[in-house]
């Protein structure tokens, strides 16, 4: 098989789950918009139950609702009649997945999960299932085609369930109002939650080189070298006057003047960028992105109170 039939069999999968995706669309209806209503005012929790390749979708849909607001908790159908019923409420919401909804452990479970919650939906592609006949609201998911060659390993119908389950997570996260502030809450571990919610403090560099106004050549020196950022502040009473950087003490050593009677003020960029030291982190690697420079001074009530690396931002995954 060469290189351009192997591609063609790609896009074509592609094309059958996209056009059962259209497919999909097309049929959302009333009952979708009862399921919706069912999770939102549920007293209790989601619970997700699947078996099979419907199990991992339930967990991926568990995964997606737990972090855009809306508690859930996944049930695997085998165990669930082995004891693990018992961590389903009266006041829960059940969504049980399921192509078929007729596979054993299935049939066996569906009654008990329709008597021990608030109510039952049905996500299947068979609404002539004992799942969608035990089910308060049914959420159809039939596809004519799978894209699997034989038609049998699920691909389609697992595309199409996964897809509805982001709609209703994305419906549930815009009828509560939720907002990047709390989606920062459920993620403070990674980059997406550092990005939303880390701030500058967080990421000094232990080094805070700093030099008056009237500092010699000898003190500007020793402070830059000393520094690996290659940079030191100018503060007058506090204030922060200026910067000097390595390459301006070069350009000023290869200039003519007289260095005995050169100071930090002769030398230095005057109004130099700053950020506040509670400002968010991504804010000051959008400005050290912009003016395109390695370091940032950081304050504290305008004062100085060090230096922030964007080589340190990029390793803690800030962009």
């Amino acid at each position: 098989m060469n290189h351009s039939e192997i591609l063609q069999i790609a896009k074509d999968s592609i094309s059958i789950e996209i056009n059962e995706l259209e497919n999909l669309k097309n049929r959302l209806d009333e009952s979708f918009l009862k399921a919706v209503e069912l999770i939102n005012s549920a007293k209790g929790k989601l619970i997700i139950v699947g078996i099979g390749k419907s199990a991992h979708v339930g967990n991926k849909i568990v995964a997606t609702l737990n972090s855009t607001g809306t508690p859930a908790q996944f049930l695997h159908a085998s165990e669930a009649i082995h004891g693990d019923l018992g961590v389903i409420q009266k006041t829960d919401v059940v969504l049980c997945i399921s192509n078929s909804g007729n596979s054993p452990e299935i049939v066996n479970l569906v009654p008990f999960l329709k008597d021990y919650s608030a109510a039952l939906i049905g996500m299947t592609g068979n609404l002539n299932s004992k799942l969608a006949e035990f089910s308060d609201v049914v959420l159809n998911t039939h596809v004519e085609k799978e894209a699997c060659p034989i038609k049998l390993a699920p691909t389609s119908s697992t595309t199409v369930q996964m897809a509805l389950g982001d709609a209703l997570a994305v419906c549930l996260m815009e009828i509560n109002g939720f907002k990047e502030k709390d989606f920062a809450k459920f993620h403070p571990g990674g980059s997406l939650g550092k990005n939303l919610t880390a701030k500058v403090e967080q990421f000094l560099s232990s080094q805070k080189p700093q030099v008056s106004e009237n500092a010699g050549i000898r003190d500007i020196i020793i402070s830059v070298s000393g520094s690996t950022h290659g940079i030191t502040v100018v503060t007058d009473s506090e204030a922060i006057t200026g910067v000097i950087t390595d390459g301006d003490l070069r350009r000023m050593l290869m200039s003519e003047a007289d260095l005995s009677k050169i100071s930090a003020k002769d030398i230095m960029s005057k109004n130099p960028k700053s950020i506040d030291k509670n400002s968010l982190a991504k804010d000051a690697m959008a400005i050290l992105k912009e003016k395109n420079v390695g370091q940032l001074i950081v304050t504290e009530n305008g004062k100085y109170f060090g230096i922030i690396d964007i080589h340190r931002l990029l390793d803690e995954g800030i962009n």
